[in-house]
């Protein structure tokens, strides 16, 4: 019960005191001037006051209100490592029960860590989910917070937190922990492929030994090394980026005998491979109406390097002009074919044709360049089908398809072929999806016979328009057309020109992504992502092993022509494999080397700061000398806000003073016959002494 009075006066304040003053300062007067009858004058007019001003005792019925108290469990990954799960059970079931015996306070459980969020997945963030657990708690209700965790928390104020009641830690894991790791000190994001790239990195020991170790060295999943490491020093690395895209570049050292885990015994570093500038030697035969759609849009490739020749005055060529003034530069034929071929990474020949401009041999050249891995595309003209075709020379052994001696002059429009629309070349290509395509006509394909390769596109009566083959390490491609030009002039609105063009350039020089059988994978979030490129109907399902050396299965399916896709959620951050067929791929789910894994040791130091901040305390689960998984729980005493917050053996939490009203019960003072007499009574002593 809880007794009060409060005034409820019968009339406004003000006309209560502009009553009751004048009627005051005579009373006074009386008083002082010691009038007859003054003292029951004062008497009846404190009555009458008392009467208007209306006192009333409350009695207010509360209801007390309980204290919240946090208890935030760590179910983070490195809360996995030995006994910490079972560690952590046995101690959120003791303090549950201990807990439950006190009605005073409310429990609030929350279990951080598990988000499906990678972001959340990389670090332990305990003081975010207490933040969210106190977020519509007023401060004089927090009772406090108990963390059952490894100690490894990653937002740890460096003082006290935001609230003013005891925050305690029991950490899991042993005192006697150790474990070595590996990281990266220096990883650079982008490498030129084919190039040394300079990195270092070290490996740490817990306890601060030193000595040699052996650091496997693997890139996109090949081990390509082994160097000795000194425990604790920054070692030199130099790797050769093998590919421009996605490389996975993987430290690995041996788990040592009573090591904690090896999980962070391997570093991963991701580099985007970038190619230095591609070259490209595009010879021309003589000047056409298309010959400079190529030299365009190679120009205007940043990324590539083009030589560009156009054969105007071949050998036969007599017109009598003086050699000193002709202004043409000599085709250097032998620098180019014979003492440089190597250096260019795609050779072009544009409506070229034999006329001794090159010697003989030199078409030997360029088709062993193709073998040894050279690149060659054919942009075929008529002159491909006549008595000067680069087919009558030492090259047709580099060639996929011969000339039939026909060129064909009639107007077609350029489709994709079954085939082609699995390739990734000419796969989704802009305005090829209506019939017929939303593209122009050309007007003139060459005859060819027995091709070889993959057949694309075609032209007129369905004949061969666009080949690509493979010869020995190289590849070749040809164009048996030289009606290209009318898309890139806008002729009957054109066509995708720029984007076939080097979708074909692009493939010759062996870019990874157009590549016909390719498998990728890529962690999103905490899904990993499969993408299968193929020419078959149907690659299988995909075989995955996980960052702890497990194996899933999973399906992929089409999603375009010669595409396939999958996924997969996980709950492992690290590096997953993937096989489907004979292709395999790696990928990283979530941040490369994350905090979590990145010092697994339990300790007390990170917590220790804003706990006894708070007056609150950090103490382990398991003694100093335990080797197994009992734990040994403090008991938990309500204290008042004064009062310390722990000791040797128990744990503190604030109880509050909080209450909530439930009901009012009203008594008037001056209510009813009681105050009527008590008023009557001042009046008539007043009267009768004024009567006297």
């Amino acid at each position: 019960m809880n007794w009060s009075i409060s005034f409820e006066p019968l009339i406004s304040w003000p006309l209560l005191a502009l009553a009751l003053v004048p009627l005051a300062l005579l009373a006074l007067v009386g008083l002082w001037f010691r009038q007859r009858g003054s003292v029951f004058r004062f008497i009846a007019l404190l009555a009458l006051a008392a009467a208007l001003f209306n006192p009333v005792f409350l009695n207010e019925e509360r209801e007390p209100l309980k204290s919240v108290v946090a208890l935030i469990v760590d179910r983070s990954q490195s809360q996995d490592i030995g006994d910490r799960t079972k560690q952590t059970d046995e101690a959120l079931a003791g303090l549950q029960q201990r807990l439950g015996r006190f009605k005073q306070f409310d429990v609030r459980l929350v279990e951080a860590g598990k988000s499906e969020a990678a972001e959340e997945r990389t670090e332990t963030r305990l003081f975010g989910a207490l933040e969210g657990a106190f977020r519509d708690v007023p401060p004089s209700r927090i009772g406090g917070a108990i963390m059952i965790t490894d100690g490894e928390v990653h937002d740890a104020p460096p003082g006290a937190p935001d609230f003013n009641a005891p925050l305690h830690a029991l950490i899991t894991g042993n005192d006697h922990e150790k474990d070595r790791r590996i990281r990266f000190e220096n990883a650079p994001r982008f490498g030129l492929v084919g190039k040394p790239l300079d990195m270092t990195y070290r490996v740490i020991s817990t306890e601060n030994e030193t000595g040699p170790v052996d650091v496997r060295v693997s890139v996109n999943g090949e081990q390509v090394a082994v160097e000795h490491a000194t425990v604790g020093q920054a070692m030199p690395l130099q790797v050769t980026i093998p590919g421009a895209g996605r490389n996975i570049v993987e430290l690995a050292i041996d788990r040592e005998p009573g090591e904690l885990t090896d999980t962070n015994n391997r570093a991963i570093a991701l580099i985007d491979g970038i190619r230095e500038n591609l070259r490209v030697l595009l010879v021309s035969g003589e000047p056409h109406a298309g010959e400079r759609t190529w030299r365009n849009l190679l120009k205007s490739d940043a990324s590539v390097d083009l030589v560009h020749f156009t054969i105007l005055r071949p050998p036969e060529k007599q017109d009598g002009t003086p050699i000193n003034e002709l202004s043409l530069i000599a085709f250097p034929t032998r620098e180019l074919f014979v003492e440089k071929i190597k250096d260019f990474d795609l050779i072009i020949f544009d409506r070229y044709q034999h006329r001794d401009v090159l010697p003989i041999l030199y078409y030997d050249y360029i088709s062993e360049y193709v073998e040894k891995g050279g690149a060659l595309l054919i942009a075929a003209g008529p002159e491909y089908a006549g008595e000067s075709s680069i087919a009558r020379t030492p090259l047709m052994a580099a060639l996929p398809a011969m000339p039939t001696g026909e060129v064909v002059d009639k107007a077609f429009y350029p489709r994709l072929t079954e085939l082609g629309q699995r390739h990734p070349v000419t796969r989704g290509l802009d305005g090829s999806a209506t019939e017929p395509p939303h593209w122009s006509r050309w007007f003139r394909t060459i005859g060819v016979q027995n091709p070889e390769g993959a057949v694309v596109m075609k032209g007129a009566d369905n004949r061969p328009l666009l080949l690509l083959d493979r010869k020995g390490e190289g590849r070749v491609g040809m164009l048996l057309s030289d009606q290209g030009w009318l898309w890139a002039r806008g002729f009957e609105g054109g066509g995708p020109h720029v984007q076939l063009y080097r979708r074909i350039a692009h493939w010759l020089m062996k870019e990874p992504e157009l590549e016909e059988e390719r498998l990728t994978a890529d962690g999103r979030g905490m899904v990993l992502e499969i993408r299968r490129q193929t020419m078959a109907d149907d690659p299988g399902p995909a075989q995955i092993i996980t960052p702890s050396g497990k194996t899933l299965t999973v399906k992929i399916e089409k999603s375009e022509p010669g595409v396939f896709l999958g996924s997969v959620e996980t709950s492992e951050i690290g590096l997953y494999q993937v096989a489907n067929g004979d292709l395999t791929a790696l990928a990283h789910v979530g941040p490369v080397n994350a905090p979590e894994f990145a010092d697994v040791i339990s300790t007390e130091s990170r917590l220790k700061a804003p706990a006894e901040a708070t007056g609150g305390s950090v103490r382990r689960l398991a003694s100093s000398t335990a080797l197994g998984s009992d734990v040994t729980l403090p008991s938990i005493v309500p204290v008042r806000s004064a009062g310390a917050a722990s000791g040797n053996d128990w744990i503190g939490l604030r109880t509050t003073d909080d209450s909530v009203l439930k009901a009012v019960s009203r008594v008037p003072l001056f209510g009813g016959f009681l105050g009527l007499g008590l008023l009557l009574l001042a009046m008539g002593s007043m009267w009768y002494r004024e009567g006297r």
